[in-house]
């Protein structure tokens, strides 16, 4: 009996203990939100009212004071996601990690965020930079006032918050700008192409890049002349890493309808951006800010004044990523003669060096820290961001080129979004948003939607599908395309506008845009979607956003599944293909069969061509790509189908898809058995959420949410993008969904997959996570009304 003795003690003790940490660690890393707190630098009283998801809205007399307590509350929240950002960027993760993120911020700093970052703070506008200075002043405040109350994943990570500067904020926009920048990774496997295939069969490969609302438009990339290209270069595969440091990279869709395709009589938003939200809370920090003049409810990145994405009392408005092309990178040649020069013709230019300073985690060093002195070489069109190839029987090293470092101006348009009151207020707040290529589609109260792009995109002598070779001092930059000729429109004939990261240039446009643009799949689905009622609800946007059905697979799963019922050994796998609706949905086999025969068969049909490193090169860019097959499948052959390693054979499409689905076979039996008709789509494509400091081992689960079976897919509305390299984890989906009814005063539909706080055991760190799985409608506050009848916690900031 002693056992029963001792058991019950045991199970009490625990229970004990869960009740306490169930209490008080909540506690433990909390912050103080109810009373008051007296805060040197505002000029006005300002109240915080939080309501049952923690999410702030903010009451000021006036916009200082109003972005000063934005500024406080984001750093409650945030401060260590924000301060986790910075040095990313500012490539200080050696400091965290030691000597293995060395590589990672010798490349930042190469790059040169933070230098970008300081350019633009000595010219910014003097009004613009106080409204900055304020958030600023609200952040360091917090750190200064607040000691007791930071995070507790400062004491675990062992370091300390950095006070901030308004170049720090305009670094986190800098660098959304550069992780926006998609046409690098175009530009680096086409010259992996070219080095590997040769020109006539990289001409076969180039991207397609199809604007479905152009009946002209083929998507044809013109392939350069040869003399103009690096050809023979070696490729260097280091460059792909700079193609990866972008932890912002944005996809999306977003769309408007007007008051006469709306049952409720006013226009209404709908948007998803499509980020990387793994990381607890998300990416997105929500918030209300008020003060005469200002009324906004919506999102922005911590570290960032305003409001990027949400709804004002006069428009709502939310980004996609257009893809405009504003990074180039450039083939340079070392002078022979003078190592420390680089040509253009018979002209020799020293290099420029950029000196920087890396501190690294040493527990043997003194201090625990060690420096390292880094040189980074320059030429007129950016930094070297390569070793010296050995080519062409000279030397040849890569620069880049990133044009917002050119195209500053003193206005960023970034707060103007706060206070525009129509169209044409929109429209030039977002002409002055240099450094981020995005499509903003917007609706007013007015009844008016519309859609305009942002970003400034260079002109050039030739386009940025390869390396440009620079064979003498010209400059194949010529200016900029201009504000009244880049992608928009306002109140289309069809009643609604929409973008999901598709080509939206059509083939009459005068200029070189992009060659990098996502394929057409969710488009057409959303056209679909939207032709389907006359008039439609916003709980049809909101529903939409969840939408599974899956335009490739339509075009392709027949094709796949008459090949496989005609064999014996893929008879099973074939039926399935056939009866399937196409519609990626988790509790069903026929998403999951398709994508794991459709990703062997891609495997098998570039493998043989490019060896075993670099065709993941190319599957892991799936914009590149997938539309390019596609065409290939329609068409029935291709001469990349024929498998060049097995002599005196010639392999068709039916073939390849045969050995995929023995493949596909073979991997999924491994993990769910060898009964496909039970296999399911939601036991391998999962979406997982992390804790910041507990990313692996048995905790991961208990402060995460472990994996959720998730629908959708790459090429769905309701996206769930996952690594070619590794299936079929999710990596990229909706980091918001809200839809904003024009004519509802007093609310707005939204969720994030995460929470407000971004504070371990806080108990808004996750909480929205359930509502953004399962899709039920959850609520943001617009009215004053609705936002007391909501308020759990009250916090009075007083001078």
């Amino acid at each position: 009996m002693k056992w029963i003795r001792r058991a019950g003690i045991v199970i009490a003790l625990l229970v004990v203990c869960c009740v306490i940490l169930f209490f008080f660690l909540p506690r433990f890393n909390d912050y103080q939100d109810e009373g008051q707190l007296n805060l040197a630098g505002l000029s006005r009283p300002v109240t915080v009212t939080r309501d049952d998801s923690g999410i702030a809205y903010i009451h000021a007399e006036n916009i200082g004071d109003l972005l000063f307590a934005q500024g406080f509350v984001t750093a409650q929240d945030r401060l260590f996601q924000m301060q986790m950002t910075r040095m990313y960027y500012e490539g200080r993760m050696c400091e965290l990690a030691g000597a293995k993120a060395r590589d990672l911020d010798v490349r930042m700093r190469t790059i040169g965020i933070l230098r970008m970052a300081k350019k633009q703070a000595r010219i910014l506008n003097p009004a613009l930079r106080k409204q900055f200075q304020h958030y600023v002043d609200g952040i360091n405040t917090f750190i200064k006032k607040c000691p007791h109350d930071l995070a507790l994943a400062f004491r675990m990570a062992g370091i300390k918050p950095d006070l901030w500067q308004v170049e720090d904020c305009l670094g986190v926009l800098f660098y959304m700008g550069y992780s926006t920048a998609a046409n690098l990774t175009t530009e680096i496997i086409s010259q992996m192409l070219l080095d590997t295939l040769g020109y006539e069969k990289t001409a076969m490969l180039l991207p397609l890049n199809i604007n479905v609302d152009d009946p002209d438009d083929k998507g044809f990339i013109a392939m350069p002349p040869k003399e103009t290209l690096g050809v023979a270069l070696p490729f260097d595969p280091g460059l792909l890493a700079f193609a990866g440091d972008r932890t912002l990279r944005v996809g999306s869709n977003n769309w408007a309808m007007a008051p006469e395709k709306s049952v409720t009589g006013a226009a209404v938003l709908s948007g998803d951006p499509h980020l990387d939200p793994r990381i607890l809370p998300g990416v997105w920090y929500p918030a209300g800010l008020i003060c005469p003049g200002i009324r906004a409810v919506g999102v922005q990145i911590p570290g960032i004044p305003g409001m990027g994405v949400g709804r004002t009392e006069h428009i709502a408005l939310s980004a996609t990523n257009n893809y405009g092309d504003m990074v180039d990178l450039y083939i340079e040649t070392v002078d022979s003669g003078n190592p420390d020069h680089y040509l253009e013709g018979v002209n020799s230019i020293a290099f420029g060096h950029i000196k920087e300073r890396l501190k690294i985690k040493d527990k043997a060093a003194p201090g625990g820290f060690r420096t390292e002195d880094i040189d980074i070489r320059t030429t007129r069109r950016g930094p070297v961001v390569s070793k010296v190839l050995k080519g062409l029987n000279t030397n040849k090293v890569f620069t880049l080129r990133f044009a917002p470092l050119e195209s500053m101006t003193p206005d960023i348009g970034v707060l103007d979004l706060l206070t525009a009151k129509n169209a044409e207020d929109l429209s030039r707040a977002l002409q002055d948003l240099s450094m981020a290529c995005f499509n903003w589609v917007f609706a007013d109260t007015s009844g008016n939607i519309g859609h305009q792009t942002s970003g400034r995109v260079p002109l050039r002598r030739n386009g940025g599908t390869f390396p440009h070779v620079v064979k003498e001092s010209t400059d194949n930059w010529q200016g900029w395309i201009a504000p009244d000729q880049i992608p928009g429109q306002i109140n289309p004939e069809k009643k609604w506008i929409g973008t999901c990261n598709n080509k939206t240039v059509d083939t009459g446009f005068p200029h070189y845009y992009s060659s990098y643009f996502a394929p057409s799949f969710r488009y057409a689905r959303l056209k679909e979607l939207m032709a389907g009622k006359v008039q439609q609800t916003p709980l049809d946007m909101w529903q939409y956003q969840r939408d599974t059905g899956n335009v490739m697979a339509r075009r392709i799963a027949p094709v796949m599944a008459r090949i496989l019922l005609a064999n014996g050994d893929t008879k099973d796998l074939g039926r399935i293909l056939a009866d399937w609706d196409f519609k990626d949905d988790p509790e069903k086999a026929g998403p999951l069969i398709f994508q794991a025969i459709y990703r062997q068969f891609a495997l098998a049909v570039f493998e043989d061509d490019l060896g075993p490193q670099k065709v993941w090169t190319l599957l892991n860019a799936w914009y590149y790509w997938q539309e390019r097959l596609l065409q290939f499948v329609l068409a029935g052959d291709t001469p990349f189908f024929d498998d060049i390693r097995t002599a005196g054979k010639r392999e068709t499409m039916a073939d390849l898809f045969v050995r995929a689905a023995h493949a596909a076979r073979k991997e999924l039996s491994r993990t769910l058995g060898d009964n496909p008709a039970q296999w399911r789509w939601g036991d391998l494509h999962t979406l997982e959420l992390v804790n910041p400091l507990v990313r692996k081992g048995r905790l991961k689960g208990l402060l995460g949410t472990g994996p959720m079976p998730m629908g959708g897919s790459g090429e769905t509305l309701y996206r769930g993008w996952y690594d070619f390299d590794a299936p079929y984890a999710v990596t990229h989906c909706a980091s918001l969904r809200f839809v904003a009814d024009m004519g509802d005063d007093e609310k707005l539909m939204a969720v994030l997959p995460g929470g407000a706080s971004g504070r371990t055991f806080h108990p808004h760190q996750k909480d929205l996570v359930d509502g953004f799985m399962d899709g039920s409608v959850q609520y943001w506050w617009f009215s004053d009304a609705a936002i007391k009848a909501h308020a759990q916690e009250t916090l009075t900031l007083v001078p």
